[in-house]
């Protein structure tokens, strides 16, 4: 019988023991053990996969892995200890001295820091190109170029780029095309379908979807993943068990916890975007999104983020924030609570004012989470902030 991707990943799990429990248990430890020398040597020389300590492979975070892929339609991953983790190994193991990374210039901060920070160090040299005009990015491409990196949506502005433009573009010269998924999630957005050789996640957000516990992922096929794998066995991003464990349980509700998101945003979407405190708001399923027939081409639905500019710039922002009551201030997203926060000030604070206005990312963006909360309380804590 064949399953659609959500019932296959939630029937996804680690072998049942002997207990026969319903539910799969968390294997806790920080090694395993062989019945004979003959058997460990043989893991040892890969030579079968047996599990041998927790920094290489455990059930638990395989079994989360295994359900990524059946989400993102992906031949492997590995699960690591953050997101930013996940965005580091997608970038060190494929890339060396000499190399040329092309990447979107609308990025998490913290990517922005290993890109233009990081990765000088060791020799990688770079070009951002603008988010909202993939068709320029040819012209930026090198000879020594090695990879395509890029979010979509984009961190904190929401701008969309065309996945299949960019996909055509990276197989055409032949290049790692690696995307950053964790805006949409596999249930809004498959990269794969566009050709995407890599996705990363920082699992921290929606896949969790409660706060709780850090973690990131980056799928790909069996030979790029290994890749990573021997990457990652040297320099210990592992994820832990016991977050591996939590993760897991949270992508059963996946699908269910991002459409009540996602609706949540288009409502409070419509019924702000004309508000007189805001210049302008942006979310990818309404109208006038400037990259919407993108995002109804590829994506299932909007998300569960919006983002608006106030006027009156940096301290309104501030303010704004200060008078909300229910809604959160917190350094993350994706929770089931709603969350306020502002990047000028917060998340993108160490760019400077022009990489800032380059992205985007003006003095009065304000970037909302929307949460799990009823509907008309998330607006209505909004309304009287504003």
């Amino acid at each position: 019988m064949s399953l659609h991707p959500v019932s296959k990943m939630i029937r996804t799990r680690v072998e049942q023991t002997n207990e026969k429990e319903h539910s799969s248990p968390l294997f806790l430890t920080s090694s395993f053990t062989f019945d004979n020398s003959e058997e460990m040597r043989a893991a040892f020389a890969d030579e079968n996969d047996d599990n041998i300590y927790t920094r290489f492979s455990n059930p638990t975070v395989q079994e989360f892995t295994d359900r990524m892929c059946v989400l993102e339609g992906m031949e492997a991953g590995f699960a690591t200890s953050s997101g930013m983790s996940a965005v580091f190994a997608s970038m060190l193991t494929y890339l060396k001295k000499g190399d040329h990374l092309l990447s979107c210039n609308a990025i998490f901060g913290s990517t922005h820091t290993v890109i233009t920070k990081i990765l000088p160090k060791y020799g990688i040299e770079y070009t951002y190109v603008p988010a909202n005009d993939p068709a320029s990015w040819e012209a930026a491409i090198r000879q020594n170029t090695k990879m395509i990196y890029l979010e979509t949506p984009t961190n904190p502005g929401l701008d969309l780029i065309d996945l299949q433009v960019v996909g055509d573009l990276a197989k055409k010269h032949n290049l790692i095309y690696c995307v950053d998924n964790c805006f949409a999630t596999p249930i809004g957005q498959l990269p794969a379908l566009y050709g995407a050789d890599l996705v990363v996640h920082s699992a921290t957000k929606w896949l969790d979807g409660q706060g709780r516990v850090l973690g990131g992922i980056v799928l790909g096929s069996k030979k790029l993943i290994h890749e990573v794998y021997l990457f990652c066995r040297s320099t210990g991003p592992a994820l832990s068990p016991f977050n591996a464990w939590v993760l897991s349980r949270s992508l059963e509700t996946l699908e269910v916890r991002m459409e009540r998101h996602a609706s949540n945003a288009l409502y409070l979407a419509e019924k702000l975007q004309d508000h007189p405190a805001i210049s302008w708001l942006k979310y990818p399923f309404l109208e006038s999104h400037p990259q919407f027939a993108i995002a109804k081409k590829q994506m299932k639905n909007g998300g569960g983020l919006i983002c608006f500019e106030l006027k009156g710039g940096l301290e309104s922002g501030r303010k704004f924030l200060d008078d909300l009551n229910m809604l959160s201030r917190t350094a993350n997203l994706g929770d089931t609570r709603s969350i306020a926060s502002h990047p000028a000030s917060t998340t993108h604070a160490k760019l400077s004012e022009q990489e800032r206005m380059d992205v985007n990312i003006t003095p009065g963006l304000i970037r909302i989470s929307c949460g799990l909360e009823h509907r008309e309380d998330i607006l209505n804590d909004i309304l009287q902030a504003l």
